[in-house]
């Protein structure tokens, strides 16, 4: 078997036939800005006003004519930020205050380090001045009508900050979309109860909860399956009547006791199963009436992964971001271990550290996937193709993680 065999889907012919199945939401709200951090920008925001709205003074100083520089000026206002200013009388200069408006009349401002009042209070202005110094002109920033951000950007702190300087309250958003979040095993038991013979804690509803809220989607369901087909059944029928995706953990390999992948045969599409990929490789794609299915395998650093490489994608799609990346960002590093890969792409654990403007990968001791404490100790993986045969000083590719 080789990597571009069907039974086994290159990463990336196996994320671009995801994406093409995937419908952007259409709903929008209205939503405070305050509200709006992380939300996706629905409609192209344009700039009702000029930012500055007015030609302002970058500096504490005195406003002038250019044509008076060189010359001693009567001081004949004062104007402070957020008053309105008289116009420049003729001759004469304005002690004027970071971030006031400049006068009708006047066109430069000299800071206050540079001028003198003699003994009748004149302020003796320099004669090397340019025009317009110091001064920051209307529209400077953001010209009335400007596009300021544009619709399906995801929104940050910046834009924000952006969206209020025009005096924006509250904008159109999309719908964040809703996840149902299914876990397939008997053996898993929540965080705080007490663990009977043959189970082990459920980590990875945690980790992909958090991370779900992190890309900007709503978990409306959480739920722990019976290993039996009739429940598996059931609970995907549920799901695909309340959500916008449904992702699923375990029992997508082909166990006896692995029921979700038939399950989403019977009610639904299978669109494609097994990727060439380590960890990760039994990860299902596909739909069950019309709402887009991702299963992902049961060990929680293979949840991790795929989650990393297939479902961020996908939700930024469905949620409608426009700009961000449908793969990671790699960059080179010079690999401190030793791996060999076959016909699978690899994703190593490792640590990214930068020596004398250099990225050296340190990978963990142990890279199997179930060993979720390697994710915590890592910041970045360590890219590796098929039939890559690694020794130390070679240069790997890698993506932060953090």
């Amino acid at each position: 078997m080789t990597a571009n065999s069907p039974k086994l889907m290159p990463i990336a012919q196996a994320l671009e036939q995801m994406l093409e199945q995937i419908t952007p939401l259409q709903q929008t709200k209205q939503l405070a800005l305050l509200k709006a951090n992380q939300r996706i920008l629905a409609v192209d925001q344009l700039a009702p006003i000029n930012v500055p709205p007015a030609d302002n003074s970058s500096m504490d100083g005195y406003a002038l004519a250019f044509a008076d520089r060189g010359k001693s000026l009567v001081v004949s206002q004062r104007i402070t930020a957020g008053s309105s200013p008289s116009p420049l009388q003729a001759g004469t200069c304005a002690r004027i205050f970071t971030g006031a408006e400049i006068p009708a009349g006047a066109d430069t401002v000299v800071i206050q380090e540079k001028v003198t009042l003699d003994d009748a209070a004149k302020a003796k202005i320099p004669a090397d001045l340019t025009l317009g110094q110091n001064v920051r002109p209307l529209g400077q920033d953001i010209k009335q009508g400007d596009l300021v951000i544009a619709a399906g950007t995801r929104l940050d702190y910046r834009h924000l900050g952006l969206l209020a300087s025009i005096g924006l309250a509250e904008v159109p958003v999309f719908r964040r979309p809703k996840v149902a979040l299914l876990a397939s095993g008997d053996e898993l038991a929540n965080a705080g109860e007490s663990l009977k013979p043959g189970q082990i804690y459920n980590s990875n509803q945690p980790l992909l909860t958090s991370l779900l809220e992190d890309l900007g989607a709503e978990v409306i369901h959480a739920e722990k399956l019976a290993d039996t087909q009739i429940a598996t059944e059931q609970a995907l029928a549920l799901a695909a009547e309340q959500a916008d995706l449904i992702l699923s953990t375990g029992g997508v390999s082909v166990g006896e006791e692995d029921h979700i992948k038939p399950a989403v045969e019977k009610l639904g599409k299978l669109g494609l199963w097994r990727i060439a990929m380590k960890p990760g490789k039994p990860l299902a794609f596909g739909e069950i009436k019309g709402v887009p299915f991702l299963g992902l395998p049961g060990n929680p650093v293979a949840v991790f992964v795929g989650a990393k490489i297939f479902l961020s994608p996908l939700l930024a799609k469905l949620s409608g971001a426009l700009f961000e990346p449908l793969e990671p960002a790699l960059q080179k590093a010079t690999a401190l271990f030793t791996a060999t890969t076959q016909i699978r792409q690899e994703y190593l654990r490792v640590r990214a550290t930068k020596v004398k403007g250099e990225w050296l990968l340190e990978a963990y001791s142990n890279q199997n996937s179930g060993v979720l404490s390697s994710v915590v100790w890592a910041n970045a993986l360590a890219v590796l193709p098929p039939d890559s045969n690694i020794k130390p000083g070679d240069k790997v590719s890698f993506m932060e993680i953090n």
